[in-house]
């Protein structure tokens, strides 16, 4: 059973991988769709899951775009573990649009906000558009395809509730 876990786990990150390289305009380069593999882990795999896939996708973004922030970006990949964990632990109890509501809100606006001490209040208000639009856009894709691949994988889960 663990092994079949690790497994999709790391089909989740390669995917996350993948998701990485689609970015989206924004001030810094590592804005992408590597939140979507992670959301929907969560919600197949569970908490801690989505919350690896969020936090390892989110470094492999950072990579992929030359580490704009340095060192910051694994304060991001840990506030993206956060964010993906609880949003995870709320898909998983039948609270799914508090899930969505909580991911997007978290990921846009708060998220950023260690940032207005370390780089200023122009930096947090130019970042925050683009991770409105990223946000939006993971979370509605996994919204949407989170149901339709808990019933197609279903009994290659067994592990995993139904989405």
């Amino acid at each position: 059973m663990k092994n079949k876990k690790l497994s999709w786990l790391a089909m989740f990150i390669a995917l996350s991988a993948t998701g990485a390289s689609i970015k989206l305009p924004a001030v810094i380069g590592s804005v992408a769709l590597d939140s979507l593999p992670a959301l929907v882990a969560a919600g197949l795999l569970g908490g801690p899951a989505g919350a690896a896939v969020g936090g390892i996708g989110h470094l492999l973004s950072a990579i992929i775009a030359g580490m704009p922030l340095g060192p910051f970006h694994f304060l991001i990949a840990g506030e993206m573990a956060l964010l993906v964990f609880l949003f995870g632990v709320l898909y998983r109890n039948d609270k799914r649009w508090s899930a969505v509501l909580l991911f997007i809100i978290g990921n846009s606006f708060a998220a950023p906000l260690p940032f207005i001490m370390l780089m200023g209040k122009s930096f947090y208000l130019a970042i925050v558009p683009s991770l409105l639009i990223g946000s939006v856009l993971n979370t509605v894709f996994a919204y949407a395809v989170l149901p339709r691949i808990a019933r197609m994988l279903g009994p290659v889960l067994p592990f995993s509730r139904q989405a």
